[in-house]
């Protein structure tokens, strides 16, 4: 994916207030092209889906660091590892 720098950014803006392309859009027109349209829902739930799971083994990873670090008697360095572990 494109990494824009805010100076890009800032002219992309410009250029797109300018053109206004959404003045002319008209959408899906075609059987097929509504069929497509009717798609992108779907691909947004499989990229959500596939967020949360990554979110979810991030969150096992960091409880089992968790666990790891709180199975010895609890010190102030120990709280000090944990916040390490868990990136603070």
């Amino acid at each position: 994916m494109r990494q824009w720098t805010p100076e890009e950014r800032q002219r992309q803006s410009e250029l797109i207030r300018q053109w206004q392309p959404w003045k002319q859009s008209t959408g899906p027109r075609t059987v097929a092209g509504k069929a497509v349209c009717a798609q992108n829902v779907v691909v947004g739930q499989q990229r959500r889906e596939r967020e949360l799971e990554q979110a979810r083994a991030e969150l096992a990873a960091a409880q089992q660091r968790i666990r790891k670090l709180t199975r010895k008697k609890a010190s102030v360095t120990d709280w000090e590892l944990l916040a390490k572990a868990l990136d603070f």
